[in-house]
């Protein structure tokens, strides 16, 4: 059975899936990366790991897409029933995970639970 995947919001959505120019919009081979990754969380779910995802604890996860525009993470968490909820997606800029968009991922997980 193939997991489910949805978006905490349009908004979230469309950060992934619009193409330029919506300023929100990751570049074109980030978001190609990104739907690919996608693909295989719809497919694997759970049992994908590193290096495409990786626990940040507390039930939250990321996608991790790399490409020549930069690096992109999807925040997400699973749901009952093989589903999985897009929470947040933001181009990283630093080695670390800033903590605004950590913060943003979290309060949507507490939402939804």
């Amino acid at each position: 059975m193939k997991w489910e995947i949805d978006f905490y919001s349009e908004e979230v959505e469309n950060d992934i899936l619009s193409l330029p120019p919506n300023i929100l919009s990751l570049p074109p081979k980030l978001q190609a990366k990104m739907l690919r990754l996608l693909e295989l969380v719809e497919q694997h779910g759970a049992q994908l790991g590193k290096p495409h995802t990786d626990s940040l604890g507390k039930g939250l996860f990321e996608l991790r897409a790399k490409a020549q525009e930069g690096i992109a993470r999807s925040n997400y968490c699973y749901m009952k029933s093989k589903k999985v909820i897009i929470l947040h997606v933001f181009i990283k800029k630093t080695q670390k995970t800033p903590k605004k968009d950590l913060n943003i991922a979290e309060q949507r997980m507490k939402e939804l639970l």
